[in-house]
Parts: structure tokens; C-alpha cells; sequence
């Protein structure tokens, strides 16, 4: 199955089916006790199914199926996308520990860094997207955190230059790749050692699930497996289910986030509104040469830099919006505007105006070009702007 391609694997990876009567999807298994046949089995036995926190044939199935499209050695399932970032780092890191982390790194991940590493002992510092890591790295530098695109600002960095002079120094390589996803890039062929997830965003794709996973190589599965097991981590057979009926069909989901994505993207940056589109698939971002030598594909996530206005202005423009929900997440089929407030410890990001950060959905790519127009013109012609 090496050789088939991803869209095809996230169709038929995990499929039980022979154990299941020739049922196509694996059922929902809701376990905590498994009974033993007999009491040399539950002493002196090897059985596939000890406990339900230790997996069930749904959880097995959706990690067969991820950990298949990712080429891993081993793959675990946590109860969210934060929770997969703090599993990973876990992992590898114990007190006395330094790591280092991407500047652009999703907030909760700086905020756990901060907050409940430094408690455990482990001193993170920061690196800027772009520039050469090895100057950062210490003796006691256990493992490199990335982004590519950051989170918000949508910077790539060059992972398999960063995955070199990390490993060459010690340390292990961590990467949160939900925004490309597995099918668009595979982080274990591009030197990262844990592939983290947020299946909450485009594997689930229905706004209606809550889950993470974390994809190792062969070096770093035995420390995840039992990084997972000692904190009691477990994902229900019901939300496993969910991200493996959202998995078949993310392949053509993901196309189209791509492609409106793109759209309003290219749209936006010929708006007179508009400083800046942040999106590294546009030929004019400045990250667009590593998108484009290392990624297959976009998601439809992407930034957009406003040129100065008040306030009052942005709530104008967001407020009256009919297909862009606000909310904070993405990855699902609804389109979503949120702001975007940046903080930064390497350098300040400079930005012209207002961020903003657009999900596009699955509607249709006009109508939402309709609804951000009719938004913009509420923007520009909005009483504290002057241009009305």
C-alpha cells in the first residue's frame, strides 16, 4: 500500500471490515472493562484488547488509518489538538530540559510552554521563522517545536534544513502540521520525528469533534506509547469514529478549501481595503518557493492585513457578514473571520493594520466573495473611516 496514493489511503486505511461481518465502517466500540477468556490469558497472554483507555477496534482503526497516511512507526490519539502538542513535547522533555519553539507557534502551545513546562522544569526559548537555528541550540536542548506556515502569520519555514542542524545537535524535531494535514505534507519524510495533529480541524471537517493525534518515527514510538499510556490519555470510540468518517472524505473537502481559499485569497490582495494577503501558496508570498518545493497543496486557511481603520470599522465589516461565522477554530465546512492579536519574543511582527484570519468554507466561492464585498464596503464607507 507505499506505493497508493494519499487520497486513496484515507479511503482505505483502517477498514476492519473482515472482524465486522463485512461491515464497511469499523462499529463504535464504548469500552472500560474487557473480559479475558480465561485466566491464563489475563496473566500470561499477549491479547490485542487489555482495557478501553488502551484502545478498542475503533481507536485502532482511526490510528491504523492517520498513522498509515503519515508513514509512522506508531500513532496515538489524545482528546484534542492542544492536548497532542502537550503529549509530544512531554515526551521527550523532562526537567532541566531546554526547547525551542517556532515564534509563530499557535498561542495555546506558547501558553503551555510557559506556564506548566516552566513549572515541570523545562525553559523554552524562541526562534524566528527563517533564521538559522543553530546559534540557539544548547547542550541541554532536547527537542526543536515548528510551524510551516506559523499559525496566524503564515510564515514556512525550511523543515528539512531545521530537522538537519536539529538532529545533528541532539535534539528531536516536533511539528504541528494540521494546517497542511497528511495529505498535503508528510513531516516524517521531511526529517520531524512527532507529526502533531488537531483532528478536531479538517480530519473531523464537521465542526463537531474534539481530537488530536501524534504520528512517531521509529525512534520516538516507544517513548510516545508510553508517554500516552503513564498519563492516562484516551480518545472515545465515538469521537475516533467521527475523524475516520471525516478521513474518507477529506481528500475532496480539502481540495475545495483549497481552491476558494485561493480564490478569495487572489480576490483580497487586489482590494483597495487590503495591506496584505498572508498565504504561502500565492505566488507573491514571500514563503511561496519552500511551499512550493516541499508542500503537494493548501488548506483554506490564510491571514489578511487590513490597511489602517478604527475599530469600530473591523466590527462594521465582521458584524454584518452572512456566511463567515465567527468563531474560534477552523477545518470544518464553515467559513469563519476571526481577529488575529500576535505576540512575538524574537522580533516584533509588523503589520500595516488589522489581522485578520479567514477560514474558507465549502460554500460557494462567489457568494463569499459577495459577503466579504458587501463587508468591505460597510468598512470603507463606516462613519469613523472618513470615507463616508
Amino acid at each position: 500500500m507505499t506505493d497508493e496514493k494519499p487520497a486513496t489511503k484515507a479511503t482505505s486505511l483502517g477498514r476492519m471490515s473482515a472482524g465486522h461481518h463485512g461491515v464497511v465502517n469499523t462499529p463504535v466500540y464504548r469500552a472500560s472493562t474487557i473480559l479475558y477468556p480465561d485466566y491464563a490469558a489475563m496473566t500470561g497472554g499477549d491479547p490485542e484488547y487489555t482495557y478501553g483507555r488502551r484502545g478498542t477496534p475503533t481507536t485502532r482503526s482511526f490510528e491504523e488509518a492517520v498513522g498509515g497516511l503519515e508513514g509512522a512507526a506508531r500513532t496515538v490519539t489524545v482528546p484534542s489538538g492542544l492536548n497532542a502538542i502537550a503529549t509530544a513535547i512531554l515526551s521527550v522533555c523532562a526537567a532541566g530540559d531546554h526547547l525551542l519553539v517556532t515564534d509563530n507557534a499557535y498561542g495555546p502551545t506558547r501558553v503551555f510552554c510557559e506556564k506548566t513546562l516552566k513549572r515541570f522544569g523545562v525553559e523554552t526559548s524562541y526562534f524566528a521563522a527563517g533564521d538559522d537555528i543553530a546559534p540557539l541550540l544548547r547542550p541541554n536542548t532536547r527537542a526543536v517545536f515548528c510551524e510551516s506556515p506559523g499559525s496566524l502569520t503564515f510564515e514556512m519555514t525550511d523543515v528539512p534544513a531545521l530537522a538537519k542542524t536539529a538532529h545533528a545537535a541532539g535534539a528531536s524535531v516536533l511539528m504541528d502540521n494540521t494546517w497542511a494535514t497528511a495529505l498535503y505534507f508528510q513531516p516524517l519524510k521531511h526529517g520531524v520525528d512527532l507529526s502533531i495533529q488537531a483532528a478536531t480541524k479538517y480530519v473531523g471537517g464537521h465542526a463537531d469533534v474534539m481530537l488530536g493525534y501524534i504520528a512517531a518515527n521509529e525512534s520516538h514510538a516507544a517513548r510516545l506509547h508510553q508517554t500516552h499510556g503513564n498519563m492516562g490519555l484516551y480518545a472515545s470510540g465515538d469521537d475516533c469514529w467521527l475523524g475516520l468518517r471525516g478521513l474518507r472524505t477529506l481528500p475532496v473537502r480539502l481540495a475545495r478549501h483549497q481552491e476558494t481559499g485561493l480564490k478569495l485569497a487572489r480576490w483580497l490582495a487586489g482590494r483597495p481595503e487590503v495591506a496584505r494577503v498572508l498565504h504561502p501558496a500565492l505566488e507573491s508570498d514571500p514563503g511561496h518557493a519552500l511551499w512550493k518545493r516541499d508542500f503537494s497543496g493548501a488548506c483554506g486557511l490564510f491571514g489578511l492585513i487590513l490597511k489602517p481603520v478604527p475599530e469600530s470599522a473591523i466590527a462594521a465589516f465582521m458584524n454584518g457578514l452572512r456566511h463567515f461565522g465567527l468563531g474560534w477554530s477552523w477545518g470544518g465546512f464553515e467559513s469563519l473571520i476571526v481577529p488575529s492579536h500576535i505576540t512575538r519574543t524574537v522580533r516584533p511582527f509588523i503589520a500595516e493594520g488589522p489581522l485578520l484570519r479567514i477560514h474558507a468554507g465549502l460554500e460557494d466561492a462567489d457568494d463569499l466573495i459577495a459577503d466579504l464585498e458587501e463587508g468591505l464596503e460597510r468598512l470603507r464607507t463606516h462613519p469613523s473611516t472618513g470615507s463616508g
